[in-house]
């Protein structure tokens, strides 16, 4: 009797089994890898842009979180606005295509100039220069764009544009951890990083997978601002805790300092809708001196990021 038919069907069987006595936690360790090999670090660096400096511009500081609704681009004006009254020239660049909020906290609402050579003139407000997606199109359309297009408009905003001379170039960026985030880490050399978070688990835990990510990009944490952590009594200037603070845990935990903890204030929504920042209407509150603190802390954090740079190119 020829029993050829039955061969593959029998094989198929046999090899059924020996899946099934072999535990599933080891058939995940041989197919899921956590390490990249150097050949796969190799392939994957092909067709990459270089990481090329921004003319004029000497340090690049991206205010980011995991995490929406924590008060980045709140924190991003008033710091650009408090580095520049300290002297410093400052940029501000609104990378968060989908949703810009600088041109209404800024006051700026007219489009940029253009040179011969086609390069943006940002414009300039409270002594920051200003760029964002905002300006480029009418406040109510809806840019409605897929990866490939983002990535090209935040190219463009970032090399298409006349930004020297500036000391320090500031970069609110949106929510998560993609194209922009990605684009900035691959096109420019980023200085530093910092993070904003309120303190409460929800958003530290976001927090903590936006450092991740920069982190593994190669892309240095400078600090941690705690945003609408407290508020101050206006009656008696008592301190107010809001919420079971954890944001000294979470700081030891990703190995980086707290710059700054702003306290809530309830001038807050009236300065964004007017367009002018807090810490220029309101520069004698508790508010104002944390952004002062803050920008204190972003610049002792870019000298010795600088100085960190300076000892690894000598060696």
């Amino acid at each position: 009797m020829d029993n050829s038919p039955l061969i593959g069907p029998l094989l198929l069987f046999t090899n059924l089994k020996r899946m099934l006595r072999t535990p599933f936690i080891h058939i995940c360790k041989r197919t899921l890898a956590t390490e990249l090999t150097s050949k796969q670090k190799e392939l994957m660096a092909r067709g990459l842009p270089k990481r090329a400096p921004l003319l004029g511009v000497t340090n690049i500081v991206v205010v980011a979180s995991g995490k929406g609704g924590v008060g980045k681009s709140t924190v991003a004006v008033n710091l650009a606005v408090s580095l520049a009254n300290m002297g410093k020239r400052i940029g501000l660049l609104d990378a968060d295509i989908f949703g810009p909020s600088i041109p209404l906290m800024m006051n700026i609402h007219e489009e940029p100039l253009v040179d011969q050579q086609n390069f943006m003139i940002p414009p300039i407000n409270y002594g920051v220069k200003c760029l964002s997606m905002g300006l480029l199109a009418q406040q109510t359309d809806a840019i409605i764009w897929r990866g490939p297009l983002v990535i090209s408009a935040v190219q463009r905003l970032l090399k298409g544009v006349i930004w020297a001379p500036i000391d320090v170039l500031i970069v609110d960026t949106p929510p998560g951890t993609g194209d922009v985030h990605l684009s900035l880490s691959q096109n420019i050399p980023i200085t530093g990083v910092l993070l904003v978070s309120t303190p409460q688990k929800a958003a530290l835990e976001v927090t903590l997978r936006g450092a991740q990510m920069y982190r593994k990009l190669g892309v240095p944490i400078i600090g941690l601002a705690e945003n609408m952590g407290h508020a101050i009594c206006g009656n008696c200037q008592t301190r107010l805790e809001i919420f079971k603070n954890t944001t000294a845990s979470f700081a030891k935990k990703i190995d980086t300092n707290i710059l700054a903890r702003i306290p809530l204030d309830g001038n807050i929504t009236e300065c964004c809708d007017v367009g002018i920042p807090a810490v220029i209407k309101y520069a004698d509150t508790e508010y104002a001196k944390s952004y002062r603190q803050l920008a204190d802390g972003v610049l002792r954090a870019l000298a010795a990021e600088g100085s960190t740079a300076d000892e690894h190119s000598v060696k």
